[in-house]
């Protein structure tokens, strides 16, 4: 009886035993959440609003390099490519590519700077 009666009050409690389960009905247990990596959820959010901070200031762009800097950097759902099959799927040459990209990295510096002071 003193045994039961002190398995009652025990809290031992086992890193495997599942507590839960995942979004893909995967069970969890304590060490999956203590091996997990730390996020700095500060950081994170500062990320997410600096994305959409770029993402609408993307629109202001002329549409050339707004669909060169699409391609290049795999944006909108689009897979990234080089210069060279950029080129080649426009019917330019390579060089008027990195043209057009630096252009259009230098403007979108600019407008990110300008929107990060007002």
């Amino acid at each position: 009886m003193h045994i039961r009666s002190r398995r009652k009050y025990s809290r031992e409690v086992s890193l495997y035993e599942p507590i839960g389960m995942d979004k893909e009905g995967n069970e969890i247990n304590l060490l999956d959440i203590i091996e997990a990596p730390l996020i700095d959820v500060v950081e994170d959010y500062s990320v997410r609003q600096e994305i959409k901070k770029l993402r609408s200031l993307l629109k202001e762009l002329p549409a050339r390099e707004l669909q060169v800097l699409t391609m290049r950097y795999g944006l909108c759902g689009h897979e990234e490519m080089t210069q060279r099959e950029i080129a080649h799927k426009l019917g330019i040459s390579r060089s008027y590519v990195s043209r057009i990209e630096k252009s259009a990295l230098q403007k979108l510096g600019t407008l990110f700077l300008k929107a990060s002071h007002r």
